[in-house]
């Protein structure tokens, strides 16, 4: 790949950086005629307190009051490519006036495309990371969307392809860091990455391919796998739902129509009463989902019974479609989903007990999957984020938090708490492991937020003094918009919150990590 931001950055600041220190750090402005090789500058602007910074994926939009701050905003590599297209990898780098001596790089969403606003809003709880001091880079890894989050056109470009799916960032990190360390006189004292969906497959690549990059590293509900992900979402489960969904005038399936609005509440309600209270308190929220080894069958209906269960074929259905994708042999080619909280969801992101339009267009018509030959064409070397030798990341000091949405239907959970155990072994087991890195199911939570959850927390905080202080996190205080004045800790796997008997069910203070 191409190197120039990461080697000959660390030579420029061992020779010439001494004598820039004892200077003062240059205006923003000034930035404005930063060079490097291949890199242009289009804006260099201070910006006041108080200005508004778009928070993406809200409806309608909100954003978040910025401090004063630095915009730098340029493109590397920017040319002509496949088809005629431009092409060049845009980023945007804000650097607050009172900066806390580290440097953030926010990960992307879907197929990137945009520059999001380097806000740092993922897994920092009440307080993005910009409003911290943090200096915080984004960027479009090397392409712009022309139709939105799931633009996925680029991919006809080789350069395109291969800076999306793991070139971009290191340049972008190592290019960000010769520039804060232009414009402070010093260079960031430690460096972290935070990303969720994409963002977290991001993260997840950067331990493995580029080690020594960060210092700490966040990882949500990663995209690690999505061709097999999308074999299941895009397929698998469509196809289970379909067999037994009522049909159109053409003979079609309507996959909206297979399970009813009866049919999903009397899955949860069986669900909840089964696995909510397994954790000592009855409060809508499976916290020990692994526990949780609920069945839909015991909701069939026997011979002649007609209300308050399940036909048999529709319970099939439904187990098929949590079970995941196997091959006609039993292979499991990924794995199931979580029988969770928010898995009739509505409002978001549809759950999976949902079925209806995908996030790529129509449902589609099949009521079958070859899955042998679908899970050839799935596998992606390019983008899959599945290397478990992690021991230089490990030896360099790295950390590593990965969190999964209990309620995910685009990415199952069970897939990265995998991910987790494989790493896990082939670095000296759990206990070694934890020294330096972490797992956590947050429970009810959909893709990367949302559902009957607590999705509000602060793993940067707990991040930040893990490398910085030593501090190794015991848990991680949850809040969220679903269960208001709630609070419950998030545990490392493999423990789970568990309620200690007596005192307010709201308060985290009252449960323990067991």
């Amino acid at each position: 790949m191409r190197t120039r931001f990461l080697q000959p950055a660390i030579g420029l600041l061992l020779v010439f950086v001494p004598c820039g220190w004892a200077q003062r750090a240059r205006s923003c402005a000034d930035l404005a005629h930063f060079t490097a090789p291949g890199v242009a500058i289009s804006k260099a602007q201070a910006l006041p307190a108080g200005s508004r910074m778009p928070i993406p994926f809200t409806a309608p939009p909100q954003y978040v009051v910025a401090p004063a701050y630095c915009r730098v905003e340029g493109v590397i590599d920017q040319r002509i490519g496949a088809g005629s297209q431009p092409f060049g990898i845009h980023f945007a780098l804000a650097m607050p006036d009172r900066w806390n001596g580290d440097f953030l790089m926010q990960g992307g969403a879907g197929g990137n495309g945009i520059v999001y606003a380097p806000i740092g809003l993922t897994a920092a709880g009440d307080t993005p990371a910009l409003l911290r001091g943090y200096a915080v880079v984004s960027t479009d890894t090397g392409h712009t969307s022309h139709n939105g989050a799931f633009d996925f056109s680029f991919v006809k470009d080789q350069q395109a392809y291969l800076d999306f799916a793991y070139q971009a960032n290191p340049e972008v990190a190592a290019l960000a860091k010769q520039i804060i360390a232009q414009h402070y006189g010093r260079p960031a004292a430690y460096s972290y990455f935070v990303g969720c969906s994409t963002g977290g497959r991001e993260g997840m690549i950067l331990s493995q391919r580029f080690p020594t990059v960060f210092n700490g590293i966040i990882v949500g509900d990663p995209a690690m796998r999505t061709g097999l992900s999308n074999l299941a979402i895009g397929q698998w489960i469509p196809a289970a739902f379909n067999q037994i969904a009522p049909r159109d005038a053409e003979g079609k399936p309507v996959i909206a129509e297979a399970i009813t609005d009866a049919d999903r509440k009397l899955i949860v309600d069986a669900l909840m009463k089964q696995c909510d209270g397994v954790d000592g308190v009855v409060d809508g929220m499976i916290s020990n989902p692994l526990a949780c080894h609920f069945d839909p069958a015991v909701l069939t209906c026997k011979p002649g019974e007609t209300g308050s269960c399940l036909a048999p074929a529709k319970v099939a259905a439904i187990r098929k479609a949590f079970g995941g994708p196997k091959t006609s042999q039993g292979i499991q080619v990924y794995p199931g989903f979580l029988y969770d909280a928010g898995i009739a969801a509505t409002s978001g992101i549809p759950g999976i007990l949902v079925p209806g339009p995908g996030i790529f267009g129509p449902p589609p018509t099949a009521t079958h999957v070859d899955v042998e030959a679908e899970a050839l064409k799935a596998v992606q070397p390019l983008v899959d984020s599945m290397a478990t030798n992690l021991s230089t990341f490990a030896a360099h000091g790295g950390k590593l938090i990965f969190y999964h949405g209990d309620s995910d239907p685009w990415f199952s959970p069970l897939d990265t708490v995998d991910y987790f155990k494989e790493m896990a072994a082939a670095n000296g087991g759990l206990a070694a492991v934890s020294q330096w890195s972490q797992f956590y199911f947050v429970p009810g939570m959909s893709h990367c937020g949302g559902g009957p959850s607590l999705d509000r927390f602060d793993l940067l905080t707990a991040l930040s003094n893990w490398v910085e202080k030593g501090v190794t996190p015991q848990s991680v205080i949850a809040t969220g918009k679903a269960f208001p004045g709630r609070s419950r800790p998030l545990c490392p796997y493999p423990q789970h919150a568990q309620y200690k008997g007596e005192g307010n069910t709201q308060d985290a203070g009252n449960f323990a990590c067991r």
